[in-house]
Protein backbone atom coordinates (compact mmCIF):
# COMPACT_ATOMS: atom_id res chain seq x y z
CA UNK A 1 0.00 0.00 0.00
CA UNK A 2 1.43 3.12 -1.17
CA UNK A 3 -1.12 5.87 -1.45
CA UNK A 4 -3.02 6.31 1.52
CA UNK A 5 -6.90 6.01 1.60
CA UNK A 6 -8.76 9.13 2.66
CA UNK A 7 -10.34 10.10 5.87
CA UNK A 8 -14.15 9.26 5.30
CA UNK A 9 -14.51 13.61 6.73
CA UNK A 10 -12.44 14.11 3.91
CA UNK A 11 -16.11 13.93 2.17
CA UNK A 12 -18.32 15.09 4.34
CA UNK A 13 -19.03 19.10 4.45
CA UNK A 14 -16.73 21.24 6.64
CA UNK A 15 -17.46 21.44 10.51
CA UNK A 16 -16.00 22.75 13.45
CA UNK A 17 -13.03 21.14 15.48
CA UNK A 18 -12.77 20.26 18.79
CA UNK A 19 -10.49 18.28 21.19
CA UNK A 20 -10.24 14.94 21.68
CA UNK A 21 -7.86 13.40 24.06
CA UNK A 22 -7.04 9.94 25.61
CA UNK A 23 -4.76 8.59 28.49
CA UNK A 24 -4.84 5.34 25.93
CA UNK A 25 -4.01 5.92 22.66
CA UNK A 26 -1.83 8.98 20.63
CA UNK A 27 -2.51 11.14 17.85
CA UNK A 28 0.26 9.57 15.04
CA UNK A 29 1.46 6.76 17.64
CA UNK A 30 1.65 2.82 17.99
CA UNK A 31 -1.29 1.70 19.83
CA UNK A 32 -0.70 -0.96 22.44
CA UNK A 33 -2.03 -4.75 22.91
CA UNK A 34 -5.01 -2.98 25.21
CA UNK A 35 -6.78 -1.76 21.85
CA UNK A 36 -5.73 -4.43 19.45
CA UNK A 37 -8.57 -7.34 18.35
CA UNK A 38 -8.81 -10.83 20.59
CA UNK A 39 -9.14 -13.24 17.10
CA UNK A 40 -8.11 -13.32 13.54
CA UNK A 41 -4.49 -14.41 14.39
CA UNK A 42 -4.03 -11.14 17.35
CA UNK A 43 -4.15 -11.53 20.79
CA UNK A 44 -4.95 -8.57 22.28
CA UNK A 45 -7.44 -7.24 24.88
CA UNK A 46 -9.81 -5.58 22.93
CA UNK A 47 -10.17 -2.85 25.23
CA UNK A 48 -11.75 0.57 24.33
CA UNK A 49 -9.74 3.98 25.19
CA UNK A 50 -10.27 6.21 27.53
CA UNK A 51 -11.44 9.33 25.57
CA UNK A 52 -12.15 12.84 26.94
CA UNK A 53 -13.46 15.47 25.04
CA UNK A 54 -13.81 19.86 25.32
CA UNK A 55 -13.82 22.81 22.91
CA UNK A 56 -17.17 21.33 21.35
CA UNK A 57 -20.42 24.09 20.46
CA UNK A 58 -22.65 25.35 23.12
CA UNK A 59 -25.42 24.10 20.92
CA UNK A 60 -24.45 20.64 21.09
CA UNK A 61 -27.24 18.32 22.57
CA UNK A 62 -25.62 14.60 22.50
CA UNK A 63 -22.21 13.18 21.11
CA UNK A 64 -21.55 9.85 19.26
CA UNK A 65 -18.16 8.17 19.18
CA UNK A 66 -16.79 5.94 15.78
CA UNK A 67 -13.70 4.02 15.13
CA UNK A 68 -13.01 3.59 11.35
CA UNK A 69 -9.79 1.94 9.58
CA UNK A 70 -9.81 3.72 6.24
CA UNK A 71 -6.81 1.19 5.78
CA UNK A 72 -8.68 -2.06 5.87
CA UNK A 73 -8.05 -3.74 2.36
CA UNK A 74 -11.65 -4.07 2.02
CA UNK A 75 -12.73 -1.32 -0.39
CA UNK A 76 -15.16 0.45 1.90
CA UNK A 77 -12.72 0.65 5.30
CA UNK A 78 -13.64 -0.95 8.50
CA UNK A 79 -15.70 -0.08 11.46
CA UNK A 80 -14.45 -0.60 14.70
CA UNK A 81 -16.69 1.16 16.91
CA UNK A 82 -20.10 2.95 16.52
CA UNK A 83 -21.77 4.45 19.67
CA UNK A 84 -24.79 6.86 19.64
CA UNK A 85 -26.82 9.08 22.04
CA UNK A 86 -24.30 9.50 24.37
CA UNK A 87 -25.57 12.64 26.94
CA UNK A 88 -23.95 16.01 26.28
CA UNK A 89 -23.68 16.27 29.87
CA UNK A 90 -20.76 13.14 28.96
CA UNK A 91 -17.43 14.44 28.70
CA UNK A 92 -15.54 11.28 29.22
CA UNK A 93 -15.49 7.91 28.24
CA UNK A 94 -13.12 5.46 30.95
CA UNK A 95 -10.98 2.48 29.52
CA UNK A 96 -13.02 -0.70 28.78
CA UNK A 97 -16.90 1.17 28.42
CA UNK A 98 -17.37 0.14 24.88
CA UNK A 99 -15.85 -3.49 25.90
CA UNK A 100 -17.86 -7.00 25.78
CA UNK A 101 -21.16 -6.44 26.99
CA UNK A 102 -20.42 -2.21 27.05
CA UNK A 103 -21.98 -1.73 30.75
CA UNK A 104 -19.79 0.80 31.39
CA UNK A 105 -21.47 3.02 28.57
CA UNK A 106 -23.40 6.23 30.02
CA UNK A 107 -27.47 5.45 30.26
CA UNK A 108 -29.02 6.13 26.94
CA UNK A 109 -26.27 5.40 24.45
CA UNK A 110 -26.06 2.67 22.71
CA UNK A 111 -23.61 0.72 20.23
CA UNK A 112 -24.39 0.33 16.94
CA UNK A 113 -23.26 -3.48 15.30
CA UNK A 114 -19.35 -2.95 14.02
CA UNK A 115 -17.67 -4.82 10.88
CA UNK A 116 -16.90 -7.43 13.20
CA UNK A 117 -20.72 -8.02 13.61
CA UNK A 118 -20.79 -7.36 18.06
CA UNK A 119 -22.30 -4.01 19.78
CA UNK A 120 -18.83 -3.43 20.98
CA UNK A 121 -15.49 -1.61 20.45
CA UNK A 122 -13.54 -4.09 18.35
CA UNK A 123 -9.22 -3.14 18.27
CA UNK A 124 -6.94 -3.35 15.57
CA UNK A 125 -6.31 -6.17 13.38
CA UNK A 126 -4.38 -5.04 10.55
CA UNK A 127 -3.09 -8.17 7.90
CA UNK A 128 0.56 -8.74 8.96
CA UNK A 129 2.80 -7.14 6.97
CA UNK A 130 0.18 -4.04 6.05
CA UNK A 131 2.03 -0.62 6.71
CA UNK A 132 0.67 0.18 9.95
CA UNK A 133 -3.43 1.21 9.45
CA UNK A 134 -5.07 4.59 11.27
CA UNK A 135 -7.88 4.12 13.71
CA UNK A 136 -9.77 7.56 13.26
CA UNK A 137 -11.52 7.97 16.79
CA UNK A 138 -14.00 10.84 15.99
CA UNK A 139 -16.28 12.16 18.57
CA UNK A 140 -19.29 13.83 17.06
CA UNK A 141 -21.24 16.49 18.60
CA UNK A 142 -24.92 16.14 17.25
CA UNK A 143 -27.23 18.67 17.45
CA UNK A 144 -30.37 16.66 18.59
CA UNK A 145 -30.24 14.47 22.32
CA UNK A 146 -30.88 11.49 19.93
CA UNK A 147 -30.01 10.75 16.76
CA UNK A 148 -33.26 8.34 15.84
CA UNK A 149 -31.97 5.23 14.98
CA UNK A 150 -31.73 2.22 17.13
CA UNK A 151 -28.74 -0.25 17.38
CA UNK A 152 -30.35 -2.35 14.28
CA UNK A 153 -29.04 -0.15 11.70
CA UNK A 154 -25.49 -1.21 9.82
CA UNK A 155 -22.28 1.87 10.31
CA UNK A 156 -23.26 3.39 7.00
CA UNK A 157 -27.28 4.48 8.03
CA UNK A 158 -25.66 5.80 11.86
CA UNK A 159 -23.02 7.73 9.20
CA UNK A 160 -25.73 9.00 7.37
CA UNK A 161 -27.90 10.24 9.85
CA UNK A 162 -24.67 11.62 11.17
CA UNK A 163 -23.79 13.38 8.29
CA UNK A 164 -27.01 15.24 8.37
CA UNK A 165 -26.70 16.08 12.48
CA UNK A 166 -22.96 16.42 13.33
CA UNK A 167 -22.37 20.18 14.35
CA UNK A 168 -18.59 19.98 15.36
CA UNK A 169 -16.05 17.15 15.27
CA UNK A 170 -13.02 15.98 16.98
CA UNK A 171 -10.65 13.76 15.91
CA UNK A 172 -7.40 11.16 17.48
CA UNK A 173 -5.91 9.25 15.18
CA UNK A 174 -3.61 6.25 16.35
CA UNK A 175 -1.93 3.76 13.98
CA UNK A 176 -1.44 -0.10 14.49
CA UNK A 177 0.98 -2.56 12.61
CA UNK A 178 2.79 -5.55 13.23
Amino acid sequence: MTERAPLPYDFMPQVPAFTVESNDVADGQQMRDAQVFNSFGMSGQNISPHLRWHGFPAETRSFSVTCYDPDAPTGSGFWHWVLIDVPVSVTELPSGAASGEASGLPPGSFCVRNDYGSKDFGGAAPPAGDPPHRYVFAVHAVDSEKLGIDSSVSPAVAGFNLRFHTIARGLLIPVFGH
